[in-house]
Formats: structure tokens, sequence, C-alpha cells
């Protein structure tokens, strides 16, 4: 099982944003690179390299969301590079895609934060065989933009760039900041799916679910497809899109072909990624009927559960569960895969009853220099929202249920 992260080790507690020409209390992105301009082939090199995997930090998919996605396009890169190479030219040891505070939050102080990949995972990607140095280097890089801290938001609390940061920072005499922090369901693909299934469910519970398995059969043969190749993980992703924008999400606004820029990037980013076997389309058949399908990104060791969608005429059979359960036993059988993020909510009602690990994901303040006061300022400002914030959240998620429940 994955380990849970220990959140005691952490301290609780631009060109494109024309605001930030003007404004010299925020640290500025202008002074940083466009995320468009690095190098690819660096970048796919770093990914190979990476100390801690991160699906959605890949050039495949960051690069197509920096072209079209909403709201997320046109971001800066914070870039570590080597001193030198063996071939005597410098190379890529740690990229974080980054935004101001003012574009993330709306709070006008001079802080930098990892940008949103369209995913809940922000996972800076640095160089395991040099993970200090790249650290440190993305830390100067930030100071010379003006920026007085970094925030990580989505980070696993006990992984390796967590550690790494860590680990820098008390060679400084400082400390991160924990922000926020959630767990969220994972699955430890090194067990034997059957066995993994059987005591995460129960015996009463599959057995419930080879009866609707066997009603969905009904409608014709049930059957489990992956699409690996771009060419048929791109026609599979029209069929996840047709599902997805038929269901729940497109009533409350977030199916994917909502939006031309959000459909332009995923059908950009799916096949990018399949080129390098690191994107595959889940489908579930009865008969010619999809009746759900997932994307799932891979990266080194991990995969990620990035999108479900199902057909509501076939939930009296739980598709999604059912997809679930083939997704389990598809990916334990992948000797190349140790672990998989749900990326889902804390206490998600489908997925963390089969999957039992837990990951424990946080947003983290990096400071840049020491006994700073202004700081101290931006994990106060940090720390006033979120407390604002989470009562509201609360509210719309319950208000939004009661509307469901009602439909």
């Amino acid at each position: 099982m994955a380990e849970l992260a220990n959140p005691a080790t952490v301290a609780p507690a631009s060109r494109r944003d024309a605001t930030l020409q003007h404004s010299p209390a925020k640290a500025s992105p202008d002074a940083l690179p466009p995320l468009a301009s690095v190098a690819v082939e660096g970048w796919h090199a770093l990914a190979k390299r990476a100390i801690e995997p991160n699906g959605y930090y890949l050039p495949g998919w960051t690069l197509a969301i920096d072209a079209s996605a909403r709201g997320r396009t046109t971001v800066s890169a914070l870039g570590a590079w080597s001193d030198t190479a063996e071939s005597g030219a410098a190379h890529l040891i740690g990229l974080m895609p980054a935004v101001s505070l003012w574009r993330a939050y709306k709070i006008p102080l001079p802080a930098l934060v990892s940008a949103d990949p369209y995913g809940t995972l922000c996972t800076p990607l640095l160089d395991r065989e040099m993970p200090d140095q790249a650290a440190r280097t993305l830390m100067g890089q930030a100071r010379d933009a003006g920026a007085h801290a970094l925030i990580l938001r989505d980070v696993a609390l006990d992984g390796a760039v967590m550690k790494t940061f860590t680990r820098v920072l008390e060679q400084s005499g400082m400390r991160p900041r924990l922000l926020q922090s959630h767990v969220r369901a994972c699955l430890d693909a090194n067990r034997g799916a059957d066995d993994l299934l059987r005591d995460a469910l129960g015996a009463k519970k599959l057995k419930e679910l080879r009866r609707q398995r066997h009603r969905l059969a009904e409608h014709g043969e049930v059957s489990f497809e992956v699409a690996r190749t771009p060419g048929d993980a791109a026609r599979a992703l029209e069929t996840f899109l047709i599902l997805e924008a038929g269901g729940w999400k497109a009533q409350r606004g977030t199916a994917l072909l909502q939006d031309d820029g959000d459909a332009a990037f995923i059908r950009r980013a799916v096949p990018a990624l399949a080129e390098n076997r690191q994107c595959e389309i889940v489908t579930l058949r009865a008969g010619p009927n999809p009746v759900a399908a997932a994307i799932v990104l891979r990266h080194l060791t991990h995969a990620f559960y990035f999108k479900l969608g199902v057909d509501e005429r076939f939930a009296k059979f739980s598709p999604g569960v059912q997809l679930t359960l083939d997704l389990t036993r598809h990916l334990c059988a992948d000797p190349a895969i140790a672990v998989v993020d749900s990326m889902a909510a804390a206490d998600h009602p489908m997925i963390n009853p089969i999957w039992r690990g837990r990951l424990a994901i946080g947003d983290v303040l990096i400071p840049l220099r020491r006994n700073d006061p202004t700081v101290a300022l931006i994990h106060a400002a940090m720390t006033l929202r979120q407390r604002i914030r989470e009562p509201a959240r609360r509210a719309v998620h319950l208000i939004r249920k009661l509307k469901e429940k009602r439909t």
C-alpha cells in the first residue's frame, strides 16, 4: 500500500497578465520564459529522469493545456539547468510551470504558484540524479523574478519532491508551511487484483456487482477495451467525450466538449501522450454500446485516473464501477505500474471503497528568504482565503447534492 504522508514534517500553517506589469508588489512571470519556449527534447529527457512521477507535467499534456485550455493558457516556466554535462552542454534538471499568486488566487502579493494542469497534481519535475540542485535552482530563479515564496499546489506530501524541498530549506534554516491537505484514494498495483478487490469489497458486494454485470450483458456481450496507439486513442477519445457530455458533468458545465478550448486541448494531448505510451483510453461496452470510458495517464511507475464518463441510461448496472474493476485488473497485471492515483476528491463515494490505498495531497508554501515578513503575510493571506472559502465550498456541494437527488 502506498505510504501515508506525515504532515507533521511540514509546518502548518505576464507578458500574459497585464496587471502584473504595473504592480511591484507582485512577482512577475514576465521575468520568466514562457512555458511554450522550453525545449521539448530536454523536457522529455527530464521526465524520464524525474525523481517523482507526474503525468500532468509531461510535455504532451502541459503544452496542449498551455495552447488552448480554458483559463489555463500561456503560463511561465521555472526551469533549472545543470552547470554542464559531459558533452559540455547544460541540460534541464528541474521544471515547474508557474503563474503569479494574483492569477492563481487574486492575491496581490509576490509569490509564484504551480500552474493548474487540469488535474489535481502539480508536482514539479526534478532530476533524480541532482534533485537538491534542481530545487535550489528553481527557488533561486523564483527569487530573481521577484517572488518571496513558491506555492506548490496539490503535491504528494510524502513524495520525493517534497522531501527534497524540505531538505534544501533546512540547509538554509527554513522550512515549508502546509496550507491545506487531504487524503485521496490510490491503488497499490503491486498486489494481485482479485485479492485486492476481495479484501476491499468483500464477497457480498462482489457478488452484487457480478449480478449487475450479468444484467448488463443482456444488452450485449460485455467487453473491456484499451486504446494505446495515437490513432486508436484519438478514436476512443471521441467516445469518451460523448459519454462525458451526456452525464452529470455536462449539467455542472465541466464536460470537456462544452468549451472549444478544452476540447482542443484534450484532442491534442491524448494522441501526443499515446505516441510515447503515456496515455490510454479504456472503454466498457455492452455489445456495440459504450457504457463507460476513462482517460488514464502514465508516467514512469505511476498511472493517473484522469476522467470517467458513463452512459446514464445504464446507471442501474453501475457502469463506472464496472469499468473501474476492469481497470484495476488491467493495471495490476502491468508490471510497469506500481501505484495508480485516483485523482479523486477526498472521501469519493465510488473509488474509495475499491482502492483502499491513500495518498496525502496538499498545498505547501516554500519560503525563499529567511525571516522574511512578506512570507508571513503571504501565509496569512492564503490561510484567510482558505477559511473563507471552505464553508462556501461545503455549502455549494450540499446544494448540488440536494439538486441531484431531486433530479
